[in-house]
């Protein structure tokens, strides 16, 4: 099933350029085949999705080129996809190239939004332990991140991409960004779902014209192992909620993506099945959730961040607090 493009709920972005309300995300995790990735994209496409969340670090921009090819092929033109990426730790001093790179596997002429991934130029290597530490790794030095989004916004300048964005930033961090910048980040990527809504993050990005896009939406139960806490709340599984998806006939992920979309967030849900990501388009264009439905959901915060950053900490860190400070 198709679903009409003029059903999908719009964003707009501070420029005045729209992007869908709903992604798609393309980490696979290490859960599947960047083949598998690649074929949901297209498939994605099909049912009608037009938001698409890349990053070089994924490893799987060229094989989801051909994907984006198959699609602008199919007759569905350029100008109707939102396509983004993100420049990964290891080339902050090196932004231009690795966005030129991701465009050249992504067979594309301009990104519609691109993010420095995370605000630190810290690296580790695939696969890696959450106890690995890298002897370069360091705490948040804005002037060093300045240099970066100066790159960032020559990119804007030259064509490149069309709109530049942050993730995994912080309030204090976006503040001195926004202070600072000569364009400011038209959107953030932050983790977010019922029982991560960062409340504080998400009103001053509001607040600052600066759309949230939100990864995680359903609590992500396909993140890399070393991810896992068995102390994680399981969003699908909050008895509220589940009681709401009851109320609705549907799965409780489907009720996360409709809160997210009602909140204001722009959910990037990731999954190769295609009964699931028509599932996840289609939901956010019928049945919404009512006004007391959306209260309840707002009670469900439990502050439980899945993704902690622990591979990024400095030696000294006294722990992954200390990266969301």
């Amino acid at each position: 099933m198709v679903i009409e493009q003029s059903k999908i709920p719009q964003k707009t972005l501070y420029t005045g350029a729209e992007m869908p309300c709903i992604g798609m995300g393309t980490f696979g995790s290490d859960r599947f085949s960047h083949e598998e990735v690649a074929a949901a994209v297209e498939g994605a496409a099909k049912v009608g999705f037009r938001l698409f969340d890349c990053a070089s670090v994924y490893g799987n921009e060229d094989l989801i080129g051909k994907s984006f090819k198959k699609i602008m092929d199919s007759g569905i033109p350029r100008e109707e996809l939102f396509i983004t990426s993100k420049v990964w730790n290891d080339k902050h001093d090196d932004v231009i190239n690795s966005c030129k790179k991701s465009l050249q596997d992504l067979g594309l002429e301009y990104l519609d939004l691109y993010f420095v991934h995370w605000p630190f130029p810290n690296f580790h290597p695939p696969g890696c332990t959450i106890d690995s530490r890298s002897p370069d790794a360091k705490p948040y030095i804005h002037e060093d991140f300045m240099k970066t989004w100066r790159q960032m916004e020559q990119l804007v300048e030259m064509g490149l991409v069309k709109h530049i964005g942050t993730s995994n930033v912080t309030i204090s961090k976006l503040a001195q960004i926004l202070r600072d910048a000569k364009i400011k980040p038209a959107a953030n990527e932050m983790e977010l779902h019922p029982s991560f809504q960062q409340p504080e993050l998400f009103d001053f990005c509001v607040e600052n014209g600066i759309v949230p896009v939100g990864f995680c939406p359903i609590g992500s139960p396909t993140r890399p192992d070393r991810d896992v806490d068995p102390d994680d709340v399981v969003d699908i599984q909050m008895p509220e909620l589940v009681a709401i998806a009851q109320a609705h006939n549907v799965h409780p992920a489907v009720i996360c993506l409709k809160w997210a979309v009602q909140r204001g967030q722009v959910p990037i849900p990731f999954s190769v099945f295609e009964n699931e990501y028509a599932s996840n388009l289609r939901c956010v264009t019928e049945d919404p959730l009512t006004a007391e439905e959306m209260e309840i959901m707002a009670t469900l915060d439990r502050n439980c961040r899945f993704i902690k950053g622990h591979v990024f900490l400095w030696e000294g860190a006294n722990g992954w607090e200390d990266l969301w400070e």
